[in-house]
């Protein structure tokens, strides 16, 4: 499978940029040349929370439920999963692990220290494309050490028209715009996933923007996860995918970039930071 993973050239900190495509990386991709963002205006939304992994971007994150002693939690994609993209209907549940994650200071300028995770708690590419990391570490311990509290996951949907912030830690570079619309169906190969957030241009995410957190402005609260772009104007292929509606037509949007809707993950968080596949959660199951 083809890389889409760019080399890591670090842009200004805390800018918006408008340059390239978004990636869909894999974890064995050869790096490509670097691409420079233009300065604009500093985002009101800053790294806290952010961390960069070896191919993508993710974030620390928690759940409404929880605590500062649990593990702490990491999101990414799950195209970014170590172990190779999960194929379509599979689900990878309490795997071993022991990725590690630069976590940055607040102004994206260096790496505060790593964080390593001791498992994959739950990951998938169908209806979503999630990977949920569990560290060594508790959210209290990291706050201690380093002064970085964790990015809250937001309960509800993002309406369209939300202002965004999507914060690439393996770029160190922050985008700004809004949500455009809500696709029914992104189709990208051989992964379908469910009500996508399209963004306005501005949001011209790039290679190794994938797992970035979508972050919506006025609650700061993550409301998605930054995943692909339909690259070339191919329909429905790799890097190029193709939105379905309701009857099946298909539309094609060439430069147009999306993100995943994490609602679901933070509902399904339970105690102790499990993610817990009951009857109620609606996350695709094993």
């Amino acid at each position: 499978m083809p890389s889409r993973l760019a080399a890591a050239a670090l842009t200004a900190a805390g800018t918006f940029t408008v340059a390239g495509a978004a990636t869909f990386a894999t974890a064995a991709a050869e790096a490509a040349p670097a691409q420079q963002a233009p300065r604009t205006h500093r985002a009101e939304v800053d790294f806290t929370g952010i961390v960069a992994l070896s191919n993508c971007s993710g974030s620390l994150v928690r759940g409404p439920q929880s605590r500062d002693t649990d593990a702490a939690l990491v999101l990414t994609n799950g195209h970014c999963l170590e172990s190779g993209m999960p194929e379509a209907g599979q689900v990878v549940v309490d795997q071993k692990s022991s990725r590690t994650f630069a976590l940055l200071d607040r102004a994206g300028k260096k790496s505060l220290g790593t964080l390593q995770a001791t498992k994959v708690e739950y990951a998938t590419m169908t209806d979503t494309d999630v990977t949920v990391y569990r560290l060594n570490t508790t959210y209290a311990a990291i706050q201690k050490k380093y002064g970085i509290p964790a990015l809250r996951l937001s309960t509800n949907r993002p309406h369209d028209g939300t202002e965004i912030r999507v914060v690439s830690g393996y770029w160190r570079t922050i985008y700004g715009c809004k949500t455009d619309a809500t696709v029914y169906r992104l189709r990208e190969a051989g992964w379908t996933w469910k009500d996508s957030i399209r963004y306005k241009q501005e949001c011209q995410t790039i290679h190794g923007t994938s797992g970035s957190p979508v972050i919506d402005v006025r609650t700061r609260h993550v409301v998605g996860i930054n995943n692909t772009g339909n690259d070339d104007g191919e329909r429905c292929t790799l890097n190029n995918p193709c939105e379905v509606d309701r009857n099946g037509n298909v539309t094609v949007r060439h430069g147009s970039h999306y993100g995943q809707q994490t609602y679901l993950l933070a509902r399904c968080l339970g105690k102790g930071n499990d993610v817990v596949l009951s009857k109620a959660c609606a996350l695709p199951k094993r």
